[in-house]
């Protein structure tokens, strides 16, 4: 019980006697503290000199029991110390209802008198859980100020206050253009794009934090024009025309849901060309005299009129010459007549021997021709088998291999060469999974289409593409340590057991599109290439190809640390001119974190060095690319060859292996072969195993499974475990293999594999089972459980590589898109053209997923077809039109919650578009062939 203190004087309850000495002087005085939850604070005194120290809280001592007191004597200066210490409770401060806080102070004294510490307040601490203002989101114009209120919880002690920006903390001391110091508000100076993001006001105390509404703030660009271009020229050759002038809204272009730019985007003014005059003959003049040389001449000049604005010169002589003595004049005293000149007979013999050198040179070159004609018939390879391939449905179609040099001609008249030729029938189906990617590609084929036109391309073209690939290897040296461990002079990847071999003739796939675009698809390699509708002109077609580059030829010129994260593409011809660009898809092998990785785009130049196109994480108007789990959406302008590199930029970048076991007994001998594929995870990467494990006879014993591989620079080890010791043996010290982090890491799309050698004790032994194991060290594990049957009579053809996948290579017309042509259309002139509503493009693009880069879409003539061809490229294999319809479902209750149009307003009508239009066929909004070049004036 706290009342007079129990070592005070009697009478005295509040002084102490003076007695001789000095007063005591406080080494620590009790400090204000707060009691959080049911925990108790302790106070501490300590004086010297003092005979004793006592607590008096809220004016009453403390009882001698509840201190805890010692002495001890102080190093430095000899003199002797008293401390002592005191608990108070959450309950004693709740039971508390003075006027003022709780307090406590200490009172020590000596021989001489009393000495009082300072007053020491005991708090209870809390933290409530509603913000007094929550920060509230904005939508603010780049450069423009953001200031975002936040009024934290009321507490006890009073809440610190500090700022999140999508769950990161930011702070003015890293950046200048911050300010966190104002009254507990977050002030953006000048906002940037980088500034958009959801910010979160954090409260905290000793108690407990608290977090405060999300506030998304957007910074959005409105549009600006270009400069204007320069006006064209006169449309009308001749007299009254138009001369036109365009600009664009680039300058910036709107983004983050920036308003479009106001105003007209193309000009047009009237133009009076100047007719052309062509000129006219005046009259002849007057004979002149008949001169010594018995001629007389005249002559006329072209003025009547003169030859104006680029009109035509007077056609025929401008001087006429005639004989004056009618033949009778005499020269050295002979008639005109009998008067041969000296250089008749002359002139008589150039000519001759003139005219027949021109004939025997004509007679040469007709024979060298002819010659040449039949030399290039006679090479041609099989033409024409059976016209059905590119119709559709399921029929049969043959594919015969060429002579070497066959510049390829589609022509009709040729009669097939049965003889030297193989046939592959198949069913023409149009699927290109990535779970059926166990198949050979056929070897290097041409595919002829009976048609009653010829396409050719020239015969220096063809041979590039159908020759095999160039038998140099890039070298590994790629800068970094990790990669110059890599022998720079091996040709083949490096294995444990040796090079693997998987050299092959390129993948080829080509096909002819017109207006109606399609697309082609190079099967089990997760690469395809989308013509979009349109894209090429009417009454044109261009034979499109598309080739993978095989080998370790696609790494070569690549720089410091970057590697290959999926195969090289080559679309062509060079000289392509199309009206819109076409979506490529590729495959790649990352796990895609921009904070982890820098992805590049590159294209091979015509020295075959690498240049930067784009990064995936960068804005572009000449590229676009869109960065997938497992592929790689491109949308491209000009032919050539594109590879997708990365860079690592932390120890934590991730590629994806793909891990496969294949067995095979050996012949005449008890041993059975495990041999353990490592290979990147693309499907056109798995082909290189699958091809090899094909032609040695040998069996897949568990499905592929993936490891992430972290570019921490650790090796890869491969063991064999739980193999039944008493049926099978095993070579000591070769249980457990290993890579190289440099062999894996830059292995560059080429497989890698290693083998474990097994014999049996017993002929009686039919079956197998262990278990593979593939880690990585400090790294992720992957099990492979092998259980499987090894005598030769029950040994089957490796299922696996049953051909059960499509091989149509391409199709054309409107079967190859999801969406059909007529809602296309209506889509495009919906959103095409801005409005009040908002209901545009980037729209279009926002609900789609795809409103990144909105620059590039804003260059192009028609930014909803391009942002429908992206999309039907990243949904080829799912053909999800259900998300499409959703998004435009959505799209139209955003207008709909909108401001009532006026009567004379008109709107485009979605709604056959938002239903089941997706799956059926509607009337087109707008005339055929305007899918990609619609007329867009402003």
């Amino acid at each position: 019980m706290r009342s007079c203190h129990p070592g005070a004087p009697a009478g005295q309850s509040d002084a102490l006697p003076s007695v001789q000495g000095t007063l005591p002087h406080f080494i620590q005085e009790p400090e204000d503290a707060y009691i959080v939850k049911s925990n108790p604070i302790k106070l501490r005194c300590r004086a010297t000199p003092a005979l004793q120290i006592f607590f008096k809280c809220n004016g009453e001592w403390v009882h001698q029991n509840e201190h805890a007191s010692q002495e001890y004597k102080d190093l430095n200066t000899g003199l002797k110390v008293r401390e002592v210490m005191i608990n108070v409770s959450r309950q004693q401060v709740e039971d508390f209802h003075g006027p003022e806080d709780y307090w406590c102070l200490c009172v020590a004294w000596s021989h001489l008198g009393t000495s009082k510490s300072r007053k020491a307040t005991v708090r209870i601490a809390y933290l409530r859980k509603n913000f007094e203002q929550d920060p509230q989101g904005k939508e603010v114009p780049i450069n423009g100020m953001i200031v975002l209120h936040c009024r934290p919880p009321e507490g006890v002690p009073a809440a610190e206050v500090e700022w999140l920006k999508n769950d990161e903390l930011v702070s003015s001391l890293t950046d200048d253009n911050l300010d966190t110091r104002a009254d507990y508000n977050l002030i953006i100076n000048e906002a940037r794009l980088s500034d958009s993001g959801n910010y979160t006001c954090l409260a905290s105390n000793i108690v407990a934090k608290r977090r405060s509404a999300t506030a998304a703030v957007i910074v959005y660009v409105n549009g600006g024009w270009s400069l204007w271009t320069e006006w064209s020229a006169c449309s009308a050759p001749c007299g009254r025309g138009i001369q036109k002038r365009s600009r664009t809204c680039t300058n910036p272009a709107p983004l983050n849901g920036g308003a479009f730019c106001e105003g007209m985007s193309v000009q047009k003014i009237t133009c009076n060309a100047l007719c052309p005059i062509d000129g006219g003959w005046d009259e002849w003049s007057e004979w002149t005299v008949c001169s010594s040389q018995c001629e007389r001449q005249r002559s006329r000049e072209c003025n009547s009129p003169a030859p104006r604005h680029r009109g035509k010169m007077c056609e025929g002589n401008s001087k006429a010459t005639e004989n004056c003595t009618d033949g009778l004049c005499t020269q050295n005293r002979k008639l005109l007549h009998d008067v041969k000149p000296q250089n008749m007979e002359s002139s008589i013999d150039v000519a001759l021997y003139s005219g027949l050198g021109a004939g025997i040179v004509a007679v040469v070159i007709l024979v060298v021709a002819v010659m040449l004609y039949r030399k290039n018939h006679s090479d041609y390879g099989v033409d024409v088998i059976d016209s059905s391939a590119l119709t559709g449905g399921f029929q049969s179609f043959n594919f015969k291999t060429t002579r070497q040099g066959n510049p390829l001609l589609l022509n009709s008249s040729m009669p097939p060469d049965m003889t030297v030729g193989r046939t592959y029938s198949t069913p023409l189906c149009f699927h290109d999974s990535a779970d059926k990617e166990l198949f050979d590609p056929l070897p290097d084929i041409k595919v002829k289409v009976q048609s009653s036109f010829m396409v050719s391309l020239g015969v220096a073209e063809r041979a590039e593409f159908h020759t095999k690939a160039p038998s140099e290897s890039y070298p590994q040296d790629l800068g970094c340590d990790f990669c110059s461990t890599v022998d720079k002079r091996k040709k083949g990847p490096l294995t444990l057991n040796g090079p693997f071999n998987s050299s092959r003739e390129q993948l080829r796939t080509s096909g002819v599109f017109g207006h109606m675009g399609g697309q082609l698809v190079v099967p089990n390699t997760g690469v395809s290439l989308l013509v979009p509708h349109g894209a090429v002109a009417e009454n044109m077609s261009w034979e499109m190809y598309m080739v993978i580059n095989q080998g370790e030829a696609s790494a070569q010129t690549l720089e410091e640390c970057e590697i290959l994260l999926g195969p090289e593409v080559t679309y062509g011809p060079s000289g392509l001119d199309l009206f819109c660009p076409v979506a490529m898809t590729i495959a790649h092998c990352a796990e895609v974190n921009a904070e982890n990785w820098n992805i590049q785009l590159k294209r091979k130049t015509q020295d075959c060095k690498w240049e930067e196109v784009m990064s995936a994480e960068e804005e572009s108007t000449s590229c676009y690319c869109l960065m997938d789990s497992s592929s790689c959406h491109l949308l491209l302008d000009q032919p050539g060859s594109y590879a997708l590199v990365g860079e690592p930029l932390t120890q934590a970048a991730v590629k994806r292996l793909k891990l496969a076991v294949f067995g095979s007994v050996e012949s005449g001998s008890m041993s059975y072969s495990l041999r353990v594929y490592c290979v990147d995870d693309t499907p056109h990467a798995f082909q290189g195993v699958v091809a090899a494990e094909r032609s040695r006879g040998g069996q897949l014993l568990e499905e592929p499974k993936m490891l992430p591989f972290r570019a921490n620079t650790f090796n890869l080890q491969v063991s064999i475990q739980d193999v039944p010791q008493f049926l099978w043996s095993i070579k000591p010290f070769t249980t457990c293999q290993e890579f190289s982090f440099p062999q894996v890491w830059c292995s560059n799309q080429q497989p890698l594999h290693c083998a474990f050698s097994l014999e049996r004790y017993s002929p009686a032994t039919t079956q197998l089972s262990c278990k593979i194991s593939v880690r990585q060290v400090k790294g992720h594990e992957q099990i492979l459980q092998v259980y499987t049957a090894v005598a030769k009579g029950e040994k089957e053809l490796v299922p696996f590589f049953m051909q059960t996948d499509c091989m149509v290579t391409s199709q054309t017309g409107p079967k190859a898109f999801k969406i059909p042509l007529s809602i296309r259309q209506r889509i495009c002139a919906t959103f095409d053209t801005a409005n009040s509503k908002g209901k545009d493009w980037q729209l279009l693009a926002q609900k789609l997923h795809l409103d990144r880069n909105l620059g590039y879409f804003a260059k192009q003539r028609s930014p909803s077809a391009v942002i429908l061809s992206l999309w039907e490229a990243r949904h080829q294999e799912t053909a999800d039109l259900d998300s499409l319809a959703s998004a435009l479902e959505e799209i139209g209750k955003i207008h709909s919650r909108s401001s009532p149009k006026e009567p004379d307003e008109a709107e485009p009508d979605l709604n056959h578009t938002q239903a089941g239009g997706l799956y059926g066929t509607g009337q087109p909004a707008a005339p055929e062939g305007q899918d990609c070049v619609p007329e867009y004036t402003g």
